[in-house]
């Protein structure tokens, strides 16, 4: 089967975005079909691929899927050579993505086709930034409880991808999945940003010897480091008559006005505690103060974080570029997944099938990231007609 490449315009963004659906079908025909061949009326890529069209144009839960294939089962069995004019039940459906893939192999998939392309030159030290965070599944816990499915992720931020992601089982943790996750991506040049569970002595090591950098926040689960760092940054007192330490401080600060407040960070950093502190390969510490002032009030915030990047490689104001370029992963993948696809909505629960839906999810949010589309719900409203006017012309 070979399928005309789909391309959608979006006068409204005035950007082009380019859907090889083709691409995406080859890509999951080297999927393993977990089925009895016995029976099997629907392959496996064909359903996944139909699953992530039908996501694109906004149908995203199991039963959306099933009910936007239904309506155009004539057209979707004449593209892929179905033998019989009809598309599976919802049951079907949710038993195929819960138990006739490999959750593994179907990450891998979706890593491949939306991952950047690589070229030959070695990145910069520092150049590109991986962030990573965990995701709970909240459609998928059941009523009484307080754990669902937990995911963790690495989320290249420049174009906005998901390089990889695993879920946590039942009985560990984030910090346990996350030296897995990273193990399967290539750190060269990367800075690995992440929020304070993630500040582990053994995930910064392993992060630094793999090629990389790190970046992480510093709280009270790190006590010592934490003093360390509060300490160093306490304002001097010198007594008359004598002088105030010499300091290598930094300073870069950001400005930014919008959605009814006005909010100042300023961050200051430092090489003082490299030599002292033991953390693995530490070479600067910061401070990050926040202020956000609105009509009603003001507030301050400050944090702390430690990185193994050097001033030479990451000054001040690059290092306030990581700290706000770390929570990219919120908007451009997790609040998207939430809310645009409908994620947390999603009550399938049978075997894996919510951690495939979440892949084909990150599917989807990595094809728009890497078109530069900003607004994901408007491009779904564009594909819901583009894709049923391509479907058309399969068919001539």
């Amino acid at each position: 089967m070979h399928l005309t490449p789909l391309s959608v315009d979006v006068p409204s963004l005035d950007l082009p975005a380019h859907f090889d659906f083709d691409t995406i079908y080859c890509q999951f025909q080297t999927l393993a079909d977990m089925r009895k061949r016995r029976g099997v009326r629907y392959p496996l890529a064909v359903l996944l691929t139909i699953a992530v069209m039908a996501k694109l144009a906004g149908s995203s839960g199991a039963r959306a899927i099933a009910d936007w294939a239904t309506l155009r089962a004539e057209v979707l069995a004449e593209l892929f050579d179905l033998p019989r004019p009809r598309m599976p039940h919802l049951t079907t459906w949710t038993r195929v993505f819960g138990h006739a893939v490999l959750l593994e192999a179907v990450e891998q998939v979706v890593a491949h086709i939306s991952a950047p392309i690589s070229t030959a030159e070695v990145p910069a030290r520092g150049s590109r930034q991986i962030c990573l965070d965990g995701k709970t599944l909240r459609g998928t816990i059941p009523l009484g409880h307080t754990r669902g499915v937990h995911l963790v992720a690495a989320y290249q931020a420049e174009p906005g991808v998901v390089l990889a992601q695993m879920a946590v089982d039942a009985k560990a943790n984030a910090i346990v999945i996350a030296p897995l996750v990273l193990a399967q991506v290539e750190l060269t040049g990367a800075v690995v940003s992440g929020d304070a569970m993630f500040a582990q002595r053994r995930l910064s090591t392993q992060i630094v010897e793999a090629g990389g950098d790190y970046f992480w926040w510093v709280k009270d689960h790190q006590p010592s480091l934490r003093a360390d760092l509060e300490l160093l940054f306490t304002e001097e007192y010198a007594c008359a008559g004598w002088a105030v330490p010499p300091v290598d401080f930094t300073t870069a600060t950001t400005i930014e006005k919008g959605h009814g407040r006005l909010e100042q960070r300023v961050l200051t950093a430092s090489s003082m505690l490299a030599d002292y502190q033991d953390w693995p390969y530490l070479a600067q510490v910061v401070k990050v103060e926040r202020t956000r002032t609105t009509t009603l009030k003001e507030t301050h915030e400050v944090a702390y974080g430690i990185t193994s990047l050097p001033a030479s490689t990451a000054d001040a104001a690059r290092l306030l570029a990581l700290g706000r370029g770390h929570w990219r992963i919120e908007n451009g993948l997790h609040y998207r997944r939430d809310v645009t696809l409908q994620e947390d909505a999603s009550q399938v629960r049978r075997g894996h099938a919510p951690q495939v839906l979440a892949a084909l999810n990150n599917l989807v949010c990595g094809l728009c990231s890497c078109a530069r589309i900003d607004n994901l719900a408007a491009m779904q409203r564009i594909c819901a007609r583009r894709i049923d006017q391509w479907l058309d012309q399969q068919r001539m």
